[in-house]
């Protein structure tokens, strides 16, 4: 059967810029800090605050995830999430609960963690076994709706090696097993390291290349359904759009919807470049890689490699020209506000940079994730004791 003809069409019948946002969230015993896995409490709790349908499950019992409705806008999604993250706060504080978000726990161990018993979960457990098990990671995913498959899969090509600078800014986790990693985002070691067809894709030049390699994949018994193709950037089969999945979670409110609104502001400025001009720069994966590494290796204090020049350009740098390049997407999207949050994580530092400040100053380990967890159950227009 030639599933992909059906998705092709909802991508010709789909529409531009529409916006979706996913937050994953450890979800901590109020006192020690640690994971625990009470999913199934802190879901129906929140759900009933919310009125509606409210967690999702992912993978682990001590992880809970919140998205956003379709939005035809950046700021309906951020205020639907502002909404949704303030009514889990406030259910997980009614059962003396806390949350994080930031990309893995500091001190909480993989072997410690249920699973989800859902028959989704279940198949990605049995399939997996270790990979599964040891994958205790939280991210940021960033949905842009793209209409016409053809253009969907141009954008979602040249969109690869924009992912680099993407997750040297929202690295947010050094820490790891009780120790400081070395990396700024240990979540991309983790996860992408780990899972297969993860981390950044092969450019496919046009949908019938995407959709002959995914064909592939269900032919030969590879994957059963798209959630299983887990890559950094992939163009969504449900929901006609292209998924960016690159950055860690963020504790800070703010700079997570400041770290989603750049995603969309470059994904419309692919767009509109790629309607002027009928095409897109792509660099071969290899290529995009090696930036990828230092990404996640030194965050924002990386080097990162101009791929057309060869050039090493502090990621700072890099990022203030992606923003440069989608000055005229932010402001017919009305983005100015978040991009004004970038400038300033550029000026003063990413989370990850400001948990290893504290380490290297003396701070306990313990602390540092206290205030991080302070920091994700502090939500504008919400008073979270």
């Amino acid at each position: 059967m030639r599933i992909f003809e059906d998705v092709g069409r909802l991508f010709d019948g789909g529409v531009d810029l529409t916006v979706g946002i996913e937050e994953e969230f450890q979800i901590l015993d109020g006192a020690t800090l640690e994971l625990t896995g009470r999913f199934a409490e802190l879901k129906a709790a929140a759900d009933a605050r919310f009125g509606d349908t409210l967690v999702v499950g992912e993978l682990i019992c001590s992880e809970a995830e919140i998205n956003s409705a379709a939005s035809a806008t950046f700021q309906e999604a951020r205020e639907d999430m502002r909404r949704r993250r303030g009514a889990l706060v406030e259910a997980a504080a009614s059962l003396g609960l806390k949350l994080c978000a930031t990309g893995v726990h500091p001190f909480s161990r993989w072997e410690e963690q249920g699973f989800i018993q859902t028959a989704h979960y279940r198949k990605v457990v049995d399939g997996l076994r270790y990979v599964a098990w040891t994958n205790n990671t939280f991210g940021l995913h960033v949905h842009v709706g793209v209409r016409g498959a053809d253009r969907a899969v141009a954008v979602c090509d040249a969109y690869r090696s924009l992912l680099p600078p993407i997750l040297a800014l929202s690295a947010s986790s050094p820490f790891f097993r009780g120790s400081e990693t070395g990396l700024h985002s240990t979540r991309a070691q983790v996860f992408i390291r780990s899972f297969p067809r993860c981390g950044i894709p092969d450019a496919y030049g046009d949908w019938a290349g995407y959709a002959d390699y995914a064909q592939f994949l269900y032919d030969t018994g590879s994957v059963t359904e798209p959630t299983q193709i887990w890559w950094t950037v992939r163009t969504h089969h449900k929901y006609g759009t292209l998924e960016i999945r690159i950055a860690d979670a963020q504790p800070d409110f703010e700079d997570a919807m400041a770290i989603a609104a750049l995603n969309v502001a470059l994904a419309g400025a692919l767009l509109e470049e790629y309607d002027r001009a009928g095409s897109l720069p792509v660099h071969a994966t290899r290529f995009i890689e090696e930036n990828r590494w230092r990404a996640l290796r030194w965050g924002l204090g990386a080097r990162l490699i101009d791929l057309d020049t060869r050039v090493q350009l502090p990621a700072t740098e890099v990022i203030a020209r992606l923003m440069d390049r989608a000055a005229a997407s932010v402001g017919r999207l009305g983005l100015e506000g978040e991009m004004s949050r970038i400038e300033t994580m550029l000026r003063e530092g990413n989370s990850a940079q400001r948990q290893l400040e504290w380490f290297h100053a003396g701070v306990d380990l313990f602390e540092i994730h206290r205030r991080m967890v302070e920091q994700t159950m502090r939500v504008p227009g919400r008073a979270v004791s």
